[in-house]
């Protein structure tokens, strides 16, 4: 499909169907394809008429020269005509929240600062920039933002039994318009450790800013893209939690994060240099010479400012920071699994049940400090208890099949009752198989065979035939379907044959005749 070549002027019969699909309810992308042109041209041009307040059903009282006019697309000015355009202050603009060059072209427009196209003021801004490479100082609103980073020094901890010595990373929190600190040493940078010292530089500042800037750390952010950086599982969890907002800063910019990379300049020569010659020999200790450390640093007045980073604290960001949670985070890690054949699922050698409809099918398993918590297309299908006993099952009875229920709850109690309801004989004969057996569990296997003859002959078949087994001393399920399959139950007992009457008769000559004198 050929679209419109770049730099080709739009015909205004293209802009009126431009207007007319977008009142129809079409979105700028089905537009652009529509009528063969960019996206970003469907956007420029419904924001040229919305500025002019612009309908469609105003365009044919219109000429074309008119609603060029109208939309700045006339041609243009002689470059002698041209004013003069304050780029500095374009520049300071654009810092600004809500502030685009396209609305400042527009408003540059109404004063008569320029007769420019939007496009050729963006040229010429983009010209500028690249000549005047510049870093303008950034100005952050009290309690917006909180940048967090590790320190690249860290400090030993020397076991003082057995001498080994192990690095305690330093974690560093800055808020953005005080530039209040929170510094924390921690056994590593792992993701546990990174929340938890989150948490503790919260409770720290007394409050939530609006967002966090992390670095590209791997315990924070999974995937660091430059455009959309995706966040750990657990770190996302901590922000909903907080009502925060997380806002990576772009790999390999450090004017992202200018503020925590000052803040760790600081903390790096005021506190850590100065405990070079001292020997911790526990994470405490270490956070206490920490802690006093920071105590000056926040009191020390600041050059530039004139205060100190808590004077200005007290000023800017307390009254803005929003209050705490009134529950503490609880820190959890996720993994996927897929469930056994077994309806289980295992996490640390330990195996957690979860409903049998979901053998063979992917989870999401949330594991906290007290509960494991297994997810399936982002429902909550099963929670237990967290258990630390390994090579042990945690199964809730609601998961199982029906079958392997029946098979867990039978008893020896429940067996006797169900054979009493067949009759007198299969009670006699289920009693008789229990006694039989060392272990109650043993008849079980037996008695489910007990249970499947009722099933297939009927109970007054199998009453039948334990009677007769129960006469002849049989006992067991083996006897019991020989003689249903063969249809013996009916036969007579030994005890039910009748007496044979010996016959009289002159030519029979009997017991008697054969004695010998």
């Amino acid at each position: 499909m050929a679209y419109q070549r770049q730099g080709v002027p739009l015909s205004m019969n293209k802009f009126r169907e431009i207007l007319r699909l977008h009142e129809l309810g079409h979105n700028k992308s089905e537009i652009a394809r529509s009528c063969l042109i960019a996206r970003s041209t469907v956007r420029d041009y419904l924001q040229r008429a919305q500025h002019q307040s612009l309908r469609h059903d105003q365009l044919p009282q219109l000429s074309d020269s008119e609603i060029e006019h109208l939309l700045g697309k006339g041609q243009r000015s002689s470059s002698a005509e041209q004013l003069t355009i304050n780029f500095e202050y374009i520049h300071r603009e654009l810092q600004r929240k809500g502030v685009t060059l396209g609305l400042l072209w527009i408003e540059g427009k109404e004063r008569g600062d320029w007769q420019y196209s939007y496009s050729g003021l963006c040229r010429r801004y983009r010209q500028w920039k690249s000549r005047h490479n510049l870093s303008m100082r950034q100005v952050y609103r009290g309690g917006d933002k909180l940048f967090v980073d590790f320190c690249g020094l860290s400090l030993p901890i020397t076991n003082p039994k057995t001498g080994e010595v192990s690095k305690a990373e330093i974690f560093v929190a800055c808020l953005g318009a005080s530039n209040y600190t929170y510094v924390e040493a921690t056994p590593s940078q792992t993701l546990e450790n990174w929340i938890g010292a989150h948490q503790r530089a919260l409770a720290f500042f007394g409050g939530v800013p609006s967002a966090i800037i992390p670095d590209n750390l791997k315990s924070g952010v999974t995937d660091p893209c430059r455009y959309e950086p995706e966040i750990n599982r657990s770190y996302q969890d901590f922000a909903e939690h907080y009502n925060v907002i997380i806002l990576p800063a772009r790999p390999k910019a450090p004017r992202d994060k200018a503020k925590v990379e000052n803040a760790v300049q600081q903390v790096e020569r005021q506190i850590l240099a100065p405990l070079r010659h001292e020997t911790f020999t526990s994470f405490t200790k270490l956070n206490q010479a920490l802690n006093q450390g920071l105590e000056k640093l926040n009191q020390r007045t600041m050059r530039d400012y004139g205060l100190s980073r808590r004077a200005l604290f007290e000023q800017l960001d307390q009254p803005e920071l929003k209050p705490l949670p009134p529950q503490a985070f609880e820190y959890a890690d996720w993994k996927n699994a897929k469930v056994n054949l077994d309806y289980h699922i295992e996490f640390k050698r330990h195996y957690y049940s979860v409903p049998y409809e979901y053998v063979r099918k992917n989870v999401t398993v949330k594991i906290t400090e007290s509960l494991v918590q297994i997810f399936h297309d982002h429902q909550r299908i099963a929670c237990h208890e967290r258990s630390r006993v390994p090579f042990r099952h945690s199964t809730q009875e609601g998961h199982m099949p029906p079958e392997h229920w029946a098979y867990k709850t039978q008893s020896r109690q429940k067996l006797v009752a169900w054979a009493e309801q067949v009759g007198p004989a299969t009670k006699k004969q289920v009693e008789a198989i229990f006694e039989k057996k060392a272990y109650d569990e043993q008849a079980f296997r037996t008695l489910r065979g007990i249970q499947r003859l009722n099933t297939v002959h009927g109970s007054q078949r199998l009453e039948a035939a334990c009677k007769r087994a129960n006469a002849l001393c049989m006992v067991g399920q083996r006897y019991l379907k020989s003689m249903l399959a063969n249809k013996l139950e009916s036969d007579p007992l030994p005890d039910e044959i009748p007496n044979v009457v010996p016959i009289h008769h002159a030519n029979l000559r009997g017991s008697d005749y054969y004695q010998v004198p």
